[in-house]
């Protein structure tokens, strides 16, 4: 009983740190949503060009982002708002042309994203198998499906581009199980903004393979 007791006692505090690094997580995930949708909405009239500057500049700041994590907290939450701004500009003429296409396939790839973060989330988040292995198989199946994407600029496959939606969608879903269940076996609250950025690129990426599944559905 006293081993249970001390058991208790420690565990308690690890539980609070966990459900503490889960809050402000997901806090800074909505933020950087909001963020993104504010420099999607900003950029909605961007050329290509421009989007790929913004891209670039994205990643050169999350990028940075892993260096201002053994420093300053605050710079890295920064650099994370930044980072939520510029890739809402990047892809924002991706987005305005596919709502210029199809506004309800903006809609249906939100409401399947939401749907599909819960429950891959929630699945990661509960499941007590360690599963560092596939997160190293979808890093590789993610190199070859950008390959894929590569080949299929030049190269016409028919069915090609709901082949490549879904493989990415499986692919993404390893990796949001992986990502939540870090949040679950870390409790280090200074890692916060990077699980946030993690999640957050799952989220966008999931989204924009819906978006290219329902937009197709429609044409």
């Amino acid at each position: 009983m006293t081993d249970s007791l001390t058991y208790q006692q420690t565990d308690t505090p690890a539980r609070g740190q966990v459900h503490g690094l889960f809050a402000q997580t997901m806090g800074y995930v909505a933020a950087t949503a909001a963020l993104f949708a504010l420099g999607a909405w900003l950029g909605r009239n961007l050329t290509g060009g421009v989007g790929i500057v913004a891209f670039i500049a994205a990643f050169a700041v999350l990028i940075g982002m892993r260096f201002a994590a053994r420093r300053s907290v605050p710079l890295t939450v920064g650099l994370l708002a930044a980072f939520g701004l510029l890739i809402g500009l990047a892809v924002a003429p991706t987005v305005a042309y596919y709502g210029s296409m199809d506004p309800r396939a903006l809609w249906q790839a939100g409401g399947a994203t939401a749907l599909f973060i819960a429950g891959f989330g929630a699945a990661g988040y509960a499941t007590r198998r360690d599963l560092t292995v596939i997160a190293r198989v979808c890093f590789w199946a993610l190199v070859a499906l950008i390959v894929f994407g590569i080949v299929l600029i030049f190269v016409h496959i028919p069915g090609g581009a709901l082949v490549y939606s879904v493989l990415g969608l499986v692919i993404f879903a390893g990796f949001v199980l992986f990502d939540f269940q870090r949040l679950r076996t870390n409790t280090d609250i200074t890692v916060a903004p990077l699980l946030a950025a993690s999640i957050f690129l799952d989220v966008l990426n999931v989204f924009l393979f819906f978006l290219q599944i329902f937009s197709n559905q429609e044409q």
